[in-house]
């Protein structure tokens, strides 16, 4: 830190002395306590640095500075600065509170829900208040006020935002005018220093032109700080872009890992991504960087016996709800890369990148790596493309069975498996596993909601069975008058345009009012007895899911004996040895999962010699149980409705 921190400073949150945390978004500074609850709720809520074991940036921590002391935390706490507030009971947190929930409920309200900060008069067109917002910004910038620039921020001012009277953006206004501090800020809120105005010219640009030479070089350094990042992380260098050096690629001790034939096929695959695709991608890599370096910080300043517990650490990516659930997932699974396969991943990106921006300016396109190579705090302020497309692979349909598919799913589970252990792996077996991590499966939200078409489906088998029941007693003439679209076939048509979701059975699968029962096919139970306990099933493991958001790893053991006993249940309704051999597959997966579910849940017990250190790795593990044990299940359902129907 530039300078030592005096004795009047205190924490944002609870008013704590000396505090040594800083949250660079919000202008803030934070005492450890306050903090770990600050890490916890994500970079796209706080972006927090420690004041002096971290390395800052000269003018960021100015920039910080300079909002704190001109009281940047009124902006967070507006509302309760009014006495009617403290009349009603509504109050900041102190010293004294706990941290759960006391100290955690209110940093949650005033940074994760804004309840305390000034709300604007409701209008009916909220797009014009974000422009007013944004102009006003655009205006601001050109002076030294950053909390007011701030203040435009909290209520939703774009900082990218591109006038369409001006021509250009805040950042443009803020480097012609000088104002390094508020080109910081409006870097943090995702401002991109890469945007050309009307005129072609960028506001790195307009920083040289008015002899703002150390906003200029400042500038480049935002527009790099995701590659700088990632290569200071591995060998503690940062490129020399005053000499036009842009890129450091780390070596690998091993070179000779880059001339596998799996190697080749690994670039080959990132190399096709696009930069859209790509960007998320190293965004994503950047963000498990600042997690495990602010762990080690964390972990390296701490009163290890009073304040290091299990509800101050961050063991993964928290999820944020801008990304797609597919995207959270393969975030939060890259805490459980080694360090060595995480290293390689961060040298490929760096490599692809290098190799996009010279691709990109050889052939003059104007969707070049540079967008990639924006600061990470763009993040928190672009919305999420396409939330409902698969992050970087598309994943393979419930629905198909054939070899290759089958093939395919083996050596995704072969991969998993692999990023388990602490083996040697060569350069690109992180590309298996990220493939495998991003296409898994076992994803808590989709686990935690009933799919629509599912459900529509299971109505529609319902409703056949009802018609085939009545058709029963009619003569076979009528039989042969059955609409088409209650054909096996007609369902089939409706699944094609949802082949990269994932299909979970869950709550609704049965109606209120119970179809006539179906008098099932000599070896399969009834349709209607497989989905009430493919029901119940899903409930248990619904129950199971919630312990796990909620970090319940007690409830692990009981939730995971109701659904041995829902699955044995409906096990014992077919027969033995099926004729069916995706019965018999269907019945071994759904049996051995539940088995497995069971022995994982029993490693959370803290007397077992087996108990891992690591149980958020136990809770993927059992996360993958679960969602095997629903997609037997479902393939159950799907089957007894055939047959009995044929």
């Amino acid at each position: 830190m530039s300078k030592r921190l005096r004795s009047s400073e205190v924490c944002a949150d609870c008013s704590g002395p000396d505090p040594s945390w800083a949250s660079v978004n919000r202008g803030t500074f934070l005492c450890d306590e306050c903090c770990s609850v600050h890490r916890s709720l994500g970079r796209h809520i706080s972006q927090v640095r420690h004041l002096k074991h971290t390395p800052w940036p000269p003018t960021l921590l100015q920039m910080v500075e300079t909002l704190y002391n001109n009281g940047a935390n009124s902006i967070w706490e507006h509302s309760l600065l009014d006495p009617a507030s403290i009349m009603s009971g509504r109050r900041k947190a102190n010293p004294q509170d706990k941290v759960h929930p006391n100290k955690a409920e209110f940093i949650r309200a005033k940074y994760q829900m804004l309840a305390f900060v000034h709300r604007l008069p409701c209008r009916d067109d909220d797009s014009v208040t974000a422009k007013d917002l944004s102009k006003q910004l655009h205006s601001s910038v050109r002076t030294g006020n950053l909390e007011t620039c701030l203040r435009l921020l909290s209520l939703g001012a774009q900082a990218n935002f591109f006038h369409p009277e001006k021509g250009n953006t805040p950042l443009h206004v803020a480097s012609k005018a000088g104002q390094i501090l508020q080109a910081e800020l409006l870097a943090v809120y995702g401002a991109d220093p890469g945007t050309q105005d009307s005129s072609g010219k960028t506001p790195v640009d307009y920083a040289r032109q008015g002899g703002h030479h150390e906003l200029a070089e400042r500038l480049v350094e935002i527009q790099y700080e995701l590659t700088d990042r990632l290569a200071f992380y591995l060998c503690g260098r940062k490129p020399d872009h005053k000499n036009g050096q842009h890129f450091i690629i780390p070596q690998m001790a091993d070179s000779s890992l880059d001339l596998s034939e799996l190697a080749k096929a690994a670039k080959r695959k990132l190399q096709s991504l696009s930069n859209h695709l790509f960007e998320e991608l190293a965004m994503d890599v950047y963000d498990e960087v600042d997690r495990r370096e602010t762990d080690a910080v964390w972990l390296a300043t701490q009163n290890h016996s009073a304040l290091v517990t299990e509800t101050t650490v961050v063991p993964f990516l928290p999820v944020n709800p801008e990304y797609s659930s597919t995207r959270n997932q393969g975030r939060q699974k890259l805490a459980r890369f080694n360090a060595h396969e995480f290293a390689t991943l961060v040298i490929d990106i760096l490599s692809d990148a290098k190799r996009r921006q010279q691709g990109s300016s050889l052939s003059g396109s104007k969707d070049n790596v540079e967008l990639i190579l924006k600061t990470i705090n763009n993040q928190h302020s672009v919305e999420s493309q396409d939330n409902d497309q698969p992050d970087y692979d598309s994943v393979a349909s419930d629905e198909d069975t054939d070899l290759e598919t089958t093939a395919s799913k083996a050596n995704r589970q072969k991969s998993l498996d692999s990023d388990l252990s602490d083996g040697p792996v060569t350069v690109q077996e992180f590309m298996e596993v990220k493939n495998a991590l991003v296409a898994s499966e076992a994803k808590i939200q989709q686990l935690m909601k009933v799919n629509n078409n599912l459900s529509d489906e299971l109505r529609i088998m319902q409703k056949k069975a009802s018609r085939l029941e009545k058709q029963n007693s009619t003569p076979e003439s009528d039989y042969d008058n059955t609409p088409n679209d209650m054909e096996p076939d007609g369902m089939g048509s409706s699944r094609k345009g949802r082949q990269r979701s994932m299909v979970w059975p869950g709550d609704g699968l049965v109606p209120d009012t119970a179809e006539p029962h179906v008098a099932p096919s000599p070896t399969l139970p009834s349709t209607e007895d497989v989905i009430r306990k493919t029901e119940q099933i899903t409930k248990n493991i619904q129950e199971l899911l919630r312990a796990a958001q909620e970090n319940k790893h007690d409830s692990y053991i009981p939730c995971s004996e109701r659904i041995h006993v829902a699955v044995t249940e409906m096990a014992a309704l077919f027969p033995k040895k099926p004729k069916s051999d995706m019965v018999r597959t269907s019945l071994r997966l759904l049996t051995s999962s539940a088995y497995r579910l069971q022995s994982e849940c029993k490693k959370t017990l803290p007397g077992d010699p087996s108990s891992p250190t690591d149980v958020q790795l136990v809770t993927q593990q059992v996360i993958q149980c679960a969602y095997d044990i629903a997609k037997a299940a479902k393939q159950l359902v799907t089957i007894t409705t055939k047959e009995n129907n044929n």
